[in-house]
């Protein structure tokens, strides 16, 4: 293989590892890009995944029509993912009714049975889906975790982001036509 060849089919693998460790590295910034990923106004692409329990699932299964639905893309060592979480939990309890919560977990550095124990630590009342073969992230053109797509009631995306400091109770109560109110 020549090295150009060899260049341009590790490019885009060293742009998504440096993307990655950007937002993960100890004392750097959360990366937040409105934008990440899939444009604003794009229909929610179909995608193959697995439940934890290794039957094979349609992401869009997930997606209840007539109902916005936010969907993470996660991991267990992904400490932006662990920042977010507390947002997550308050969406799925206080609109949990009225918004689908769904977390990707992303088949990169854990396992089903890692996933499964982070579960049974911290029951957050909503699906993980397994990827492990990638598709969904290919999908939702997710280049790192805590990447955050929040599709509208028809299915269409309207936010995009990552990084631990995004404002998902914000957004979605924007979403909702409501507004957030901070520590309530």
């Amino acid at each position: 293989m020549s090295s150009t060849n060899l260049l341009r089919r590790l490019l885009p693998a060293a742009s998504i590892a440096g993307l990655a460790l950007l937002g993960t590295v100890a004392g750097a910034t959360p990366v937040v890009a409105q934008g990440v990923g899939l444009p604003l106004g794009t229909k929610a692409p179909a995608a193959m995944l697995e439940d934890l329990d290794g039957n094979e699932v349609q992401f869009l299964d997930y997606v209840e029509a007539g109902k916005p639905t936010l969907v993470e893309f996660w991991a267990t060592w992904c400490e932006n993912c662990e920042a977010l979480q507390p947002q997550l939990d308050r969406i799925q309890e206080e609109h949990g009714d009225e918004v689908n919560v769904v977390a990707v977990a992303v088949a990169v550095s854990q396992s089903v049975r890692r996933v499964k124990r982070h579960l049974g630590e911290h029951n957050p009342g909503y699906p993980y889906l397994w990827d492990k073969k990638g598709a969904t992230v290919r999908a939702y053109k997710a280049p790192t975790t805590s990447v955050v797509v929040i599709l509208d009631a028809g299915g269409t995306v309207v936010y995009t982001g990552s990084g631990g400091d995004q404002d998902l109770v914000g957004e979605v109560a924007k979403l909702l036509g409501r507004t957030a109110h901070a520590g309530s």
